[in-house]
């Protein structure tokens, strides 16, 4: 049964029609597109979709399900979801229940029914783009022109510290919009990951005594968290450091780098990323809008990873400080887990560090 007809509003002034699924109200964001074929679950409640208007590009979507312990994090911080189907009846053992039913327990408008490629070829060609979804067309689109996402990182980051999972190592992970899997992913190697919000000063981080820092992923444009940044510069050759995805921005904004805003970013899991040093690729999930500038880094930041496609930087080793970060998701799920090495990589780091104490 089809629901409420609805409209969603390019910035452009383009008008696609479809139909209501989830929550039943409007609601303005940034448009953008994701390519995975699998993951949608992760993709709803990664924080770092917070303020966006996601695009499914694979036609189906919701065929096994929702799945409370496949969910990032909390709860789902889009914006709104567009897909080209729904499934109505899933097929999986582990589905607690259907993706319309969810998208309503967590407030998300819904759209289906509209076309997904051309959608995504128009944000291709043109770039991300703000849109509106309507119960009724949009006559002024002034209210596109001026919206823009803000204050992403302190929306999504937790409001209190927390303590999970115990081990030989102690890490301390910025909350920035962390995926769970990334505290998971450092749990089953042996941590005790104390989490803590993205206002944590370099002082009280260090007052852990942990063995190492991590800095999470999270939304929106890095250059706006000028004290986060602030903070990890007097971080920064204390103690190993292991940065993903926003965590990456910034820290090299925090060593003096610059970033900038791609034309419709990186977001799937089938991004290939090459090393620098050995030639080999790997096959990367990923999910940002902003990217590290090259050529801004410092003399001792080393681009590790490139991104084999467009090229940008898809990572940095700041060795003489003990420091690497990568824009990718190592952690990826659901995606490729080409690159687990380097949760290994960040152990082995501590453990040095540890024994020359």
């Amino acid at each position: 049964m089809k629901g409420n007809r609805v409209y969603l509003t390019l910035q452009s002034g383009k008008v696609f029609e479809g139909y209501r699924f989830g929550a039943e109200r409007d609601v303005v964001g940034e448009l953008v597109f994701t390519t995975g074929m699998t993951g949608y679950i992760e993709t709803l409640t990664d924080p770092s979709y917070y303020g966006q208007i996601v695009t499914q590009t694979f036609p189906l979507i919701g065929n096994y399900g929702m799945i409370s312990k496949d969910f990032e994090s909390k709860k789902s911080w889009v914006s709104a979801y567009v897909v080209r189907e729904w499934c109505e009846t899933p097929s999986n053992f582990r589905s607690e229940t259907d993706l319309n039913t969810c998208l309503k327990e967590q407030n998300i408008v819904g759209v289906y029914g509209v076309d997904t490629r051309e959608l995504t070829k128009i944000v291709r060609e043109a770039g991300v783009m703000n849109a509106a979804i309507t119960s009724e067309p949009l006559s002024d689109l002034s209210v596109l022109q001026s919206y823009a996402i803000r204050g992403a990182v302190e929306a999504v980051t937790c409001s209190e510290v927390s303590v999970h999972g115990e081990g030989e190592y102690t890490v301390v992970l910025y909350d920035f919009g962390a995926k769970y899997n990334i505290e998971r992913e450092l749990e089953k190697r042996g941590c005790k990951v104390i989490v803590v919000p993205a206002s944590t000063t370099a002082e009280e981080a260090l007052s852990y005594h942990p063995d190492g820092v991590m800095l999470a992923n999270g939304p929106g444009d890095p250059s706006e968290n000028t004290a986060i940044i602030a903070e990890l510069k007097k971080l920064a050759g204390k103690l190993p450091i292991f940065g993903i995805c926003l965590g990456h921005q910034l820290f090299a904004l925090a060593m003096g780098g610059s970033t900038k805003k791609m034309k419709y970013g990186h977001r799937g899991a089938n991004q290939p990323v090459k090393n620098t040093e050995t030639g080999r690729v790997y096959i990367s999930s990923q999910n940002h809008g902003y990217e590290v500038i090259s050529s801004s880094l410092p003399k001792f930041a080393r681009v590790s990873y490139v991104n084999a496609n467009d090229f940008t930087c898809e990572g940095v080793d700041y060795d003489s400080i003990n420091a690497f970060t990568v824009q990718f998701h190592p952690e990826a799920c659901g995606g490729p887990r080409d690159c687990g090495f380097l949760f290994d990589r960040f152990i082995a780091n501590m453990k040095k560090e540890k024994h020359n104490a």
